[in-house]
């Protein structure tokens, strides 16, 4: 008897419980219905997978498109339980980043990282949370960065020895058709090892060309619908040894690193800082005051590899589309070449301070930015706090894509946005100007912090080569295509070339 009473009133607290949960889900959903009837406008999402059988994971911009075409610059899309928010076109994206940066500026966890180290403790800089540990930690990158002469004269110097040595490799290809990929990776690689690392690797260093390819492989590794399934289902990584097995370069590659970091701490000397795993290792050295603020081992593996992947990929991958479209518009580089003929000459190194009076040369460089379209989605944003954007109410944690290729080929911006036409930055005098849809760097609190640096690589590297070359067609090769591969970085297709000294 005791145990039916005592089961009748578990059974009524089991259905006043069932009721209250109803009831406080039916309230919570009536007061978000009306800011919910806002939400933007996306395809219909299927049970489980949502919108995820719509999308074209290996070039998620193609599907974009039309979904833009028929939702407008702001649609909506369903990773299984994770709510996705694309924005599409200038000024959509720069409401978003710049006049609300703060609403758009969290990053959504990654935990296909996890196996590496990645945790809410140790996100590195680029994909860590929006908050005090990124805050510091940028803060600390961006001054060391400059103490060891980001946008100085210093650094300059470097990045122009360094074109000396890239002059110098290709030269020994005695005008030999060459793929250009491997030496323009590793001079663009070595400015940033030495800043981060204090050292640089010979073209020749086959370590260092593992390195960089793994870096590349690693990429790859990240896109499909396995890897977004895994991102947005994250409990399939608990699987015994799979991430370890679909993400075998991308542990490689940190594990590199590590390497790197190990050898320099074999010989750091707190007394001397020499580069910026120095300028790490002593602020870890201050304790429990630094491990608040995120300085731990594994922090510094991540920022320093998040240094090296984006103070080499992007800025080398520009470079290669801009000597693939000088092989495909001659005209265009001999118009380069008689610029810098009458500006620099063919002898003295070209300097920073050339920039100003080369509108021209100028203008072909950042057009093949535009053009090249080097990270078409940016990296991931998430929303701070819920926020309205264009009318559409965007909760707290929403998932945000900013499509950067709709900027950088946006039709009410640019007179021929999907043609290499210089002329998109310069005036009817001839003048240097940049339009405000251009954002390669992306924009607002989460804008690209090597966006100095990359600049100054560009204008030197591409001014130095094309001062000491002229870039053809091999005779016996087809025309390169003009087409790029998707992943995440849009790389041009392999290319050969031949260069004539001039």
């Amino acid at each position: 008897m005791t145990l039916l009473l005592w089961l009748s009133s578990w059974s009524n607290i089991s259905v006043l419980g069932v009721f209250l949960t109803v009831f406080t889900v039916l309230v919570d959903f009536m007061k978000r219905r009306k800011k919910w009837s806002c939400y933007p406008p996306g395809p219909v999402s299927l049970p489980f997978v949502g919108t995820m059988p719509y999308v074209n994971y290996n070039n998620p911009i193609l599907s974009f498109e039309k979904f833009r075409k028929k939702f407008g610059n702001v649609f909506s899309l369903q990773n299984c339980w994770t709510n996705v928010v694309v924005l599409n076109g200038y000024n959509t994206v720069k409401e978003a980043l710049v006049n609300k940066s703060e609403d758009f500026a969290d990053r959504p966890y990654m935990p296909i990282y996890e196996h590496l180290g990645y945790g809410h403790k140790s996100e590195g800089i680029v994909l860590a949370k929006y908050g005090h540990v990124w805050k510091e930690l940028r803060k600390f990158t961006l001054i060391t960065l400059r103490n060891f002469g980001m946008g100085k004269k210093s650094l300059e110097e470097r990045v122009t020895e360094e074109a000396g040595f890239l002059c110098s490799a290709i030269s020994s290809e005695g005008g030999r058709p060459f793929d250009l990929h491997l030496l323009v990776n590793n001079a663009v690689s070595n400015v940033i090892c030495t800043i981060t690392y204090g050292e640089r690797f010979e073209y020749g260093d086959e370590t260092f060309k593992k390195l960089l390819t793994l870096f590349e492989n690693s990429l790859n590794e990240e896109i499909g619908l396995l890897p977004e399934l895994l991102q947005v289902v994250p409990i399939l990584l608990r699987i015994p040894g799979l991430p370890q097995m679909i993400f075998r370069c991308q542990k490689e590659y940190i594990d590199f690193t590590e390497m790197l970091i190990e050898k320099h701490k074999e010989t750091w000397n707190p007394a001397y800082t020499r580069d910026f795993t120095d300028a790490f290792l002593k602020e870890m050295a201050k304790g429990n005051e630094a491990e608040v603020n995120g300085f731990n081992r594994t922090n510094l593996s991540f920022v320093t590899s998040d240094l090296l992947a984006a103070g080499s990929q992007t800025t080398s991958t520009t470079l290669r589309w801009a000597f693939l479209f000088m092989l495909l518009y001659p005209e265009i580089q001999s118009k380069v070449h008689k610029e810098i003929d009458k500006v620099i000459g063919r002898n003295r190194p070209p300097t920073m301070a050339d920039q100003a009076n080369m509108p021209y040369t100028n203008a072909v460089i950042h057009e093949v930015q535009r053009c090249g379209d080097i990270i078409p989605m940016g990296l991931p944003h998430m929303t701070y706090r819920d926020t309205k954007l264009q009318g559409f109410f965007i909760p707290k944690g929403t998932t945000i894509i900013t499509n950067l290729t709709s900027v950088l080929k946006d039709e009410t911006v640019w007179k021929k946005p999907n043609e290499f036409y210089p002329e998109h930055f310069l005036n009817e005098n001839g003048e240097f100007v940049r339009p405000e849809a251009f954002l390669p760097f992306s924009a607002g609190r989460r804008a690209c912090l090597g966006e100095q640096l990359a600049k100054m690589e560009l204008f030197i590297f591409f001014t130095t080569l094309m001062q000491k070359f002229t870039f053809v067609i091999p005779e016996d090769q087809p025309r390169p295509r003009e087409d790029g591969h998707f992943a995440f970085i849009n790389s041009p297709h392999p290319y050969q070339l031949q260069a004539v000294p001039r």
